[in-house]
């Protein structure tokens, strides 16, 4: 580093010099003689390990694939059990081997082989509560770097190498920056917002199974809840290395207000989403109407609401949208939506009749509700037929609307097929009164 003086030049020097020490002074009484042998046998054990584990692996995995109606969490948990089988193998044997060899000699020729099996021990652990992390990068880095230090401290050089990482540092103002700080405050940060999704994900399925909350509600507390709790990781991360966030009051000011110009309809969508998630207009489940989708809201986002159609499609509308603009929410109070048919009959058809028919006819159609009494009325004396408007109520709009009158619409031509019903379309009537165009026609009166 450029800006360091030549006393944190040295201080880096003597800091690695005494780390390389540590770690030369471990190897070298790994070849004592009462040692060589313990290495041995942790290097025969991790062949046999290896062996045993290209033989179990196969019959594992034929056997997680016959285990149909198994939740997924326990398959993902064979599935890291075959990846590690060889680790979790050699961690048997070994922890075998030194429970045997302390009951029959002395505890000084197991050495080797016990902090072998609590280095193997450490690293199964932190494979597995590694999973934890969903971020695929940021669970790499936690691993690597967990089990860099696992090791070191499982050796007895945390000290040296602590020394060496905090004399890599930089001072900005009074705040001292060290490399030893960073990466405490990386692994604090890392492991509250772990436990944050952890505890968001946990409270969201209890609020999910609550029925004393609107779904709205439980979005609304699920996102507030994700906030405070990654709030505060980020918070106590920066105070760990001595952050001062008083001095960042100002600054954050500033960038606000930079930010509202330049992301007006991101903060725009973020305070629509809370006032959606406040008003409870809409909700998951609902069916609504906007422009030409129409479909039912999957999941409220902080940006979008996420309206998936009868076509399959999923349309990501920001949340402005559906503040600003009018939409039909089909679902809002309940879920009882009515529909109305148009059609028309002769005039030489009894209305009466027509009427009871068509009434009759809705009826037979299984998503028409029979609480709700469908009605027919006539809406006009038109110039070819008499108008009539079915009305009827269904309770599921998420199923489709033109479906229904689909069926509702061939259920009226069956009834009125059956009953000798006709339904009419516009006739014209062209009369010739003469043959002799000149009979009809006027006389061109000429103006000379």
């Amino acid at each position: 580093m450029e800006n360091q003086t030549p006393a944190t030049s040295e201080q880096i020097i003597n800091a690695a010099g005494g780390f390389w020490a540590q770690l030369d002074l471990y190897v070298r009484n790994l070849f004592l003689p009462h040692r060589l042998n313990q290495v041995g046998a942790v290097l025969a054990m991790m062949v046999v390990a290896h062996v045993l584990a290209r033989i179990l692996s196969p019959r594992l995995r034929r056997w997680l694939r016959t285990r149909e109606g198994w939740p997924k969490w326990r398959l993902r948990l064979g599935l890291m059990i075959d990846r590690r089988l060889r680790l979790i193998l050699f961690t048997l044997m070994a922890w075998a081997v030194v429970l045997v060899m302390q009951q029959i000699t002395w505890p000084s020729l197991s050495q080797v082989i016990r902090q072998a099996a609590t280095i193997a021990t450490a690293v199964l652990a932190i494979a597995f509560m590694s999973r934890l992390i969903a971020n695929p990068l940021a669970r790499r880095i936690v691993k690597w770097a967990a089990w860099i230090w696992a090791v070191l401290y499982l050796l007895g050089m945390t000290p040296e190498a602590g020394h060496l990482l905090d004399s890599i540092a930089l001072s900005i103002g009074s705040v001292r920056l060290s490399a030893l700080a960073v990466l405490q405050a990386l692994a604090v940060m890392t492991a509250l917002i772990a436990g944050a999704r952890l505890i968001t994900g946990a409270v969201s399925r209890r609020l999910g199974e609550s029925a004393d909350l609107s779904p709205t509600m439980r979005v609304l507390v699920a996102k507030l809840l994700q906030i405070v709790l990654f709030t505060l990781a980020i918070i106590i991360g920066l105070r760990s290395i001595g952050v001062d966030l008083t001095g960042l009051a100002v600054f954050s000011g500033a960038v606000g207000v930079g930010l509202g110009f330049g992301l007006q309809k991101v903060v725009s969508n973020l305070v629509s989403g809370v006032i959606i998630l406040l008003d409870k207009s809409v909700k998951p489940g609902d069916v609504i109407s906007l422009g030409d989708t129409f479909g039912w809201i999957d999941a409220l986002g902080a940006r979008y609401v996420s309206v998936v159609t009868r076509d399959g499609k999923e349309y990501l509308i920001p949340n402005e949208d559906l503040v600003t603009n009018q939409v039909v929410n089909w679902s809002h109070i309940n879920d009882f939506v009515r529909l109305d048919v148009h059609f028309g009959t002769s005039y030489k058809d009894d209305p009466h009749k027509v009427s009871k028919l068509a009434i009759n006819a809705a009826m037979t159609v299984k998503r028409v509700l029979a609480q709700r009494t469908p009605v027919c009325w006539i809406t006009k004396f038109g110039d070819s037929s008499i108008d009539y408007v079915l009305r009827f109520w269904i309770s599921d709009a998420q199923g489709g609307l033109t479906n229904v009158r689909g069926q509702v619409y061939l259920a009226l031509w069956d009834a009125f097929k059956e009953s000798g019903i006709s339904v009419p379309y516009p006739q014209r009537e062209v009369r010739i009164l003469g043959e002799d165009p000149g009979e009809t026609m006027p006389k061109l009166i000429s103006g000379d």
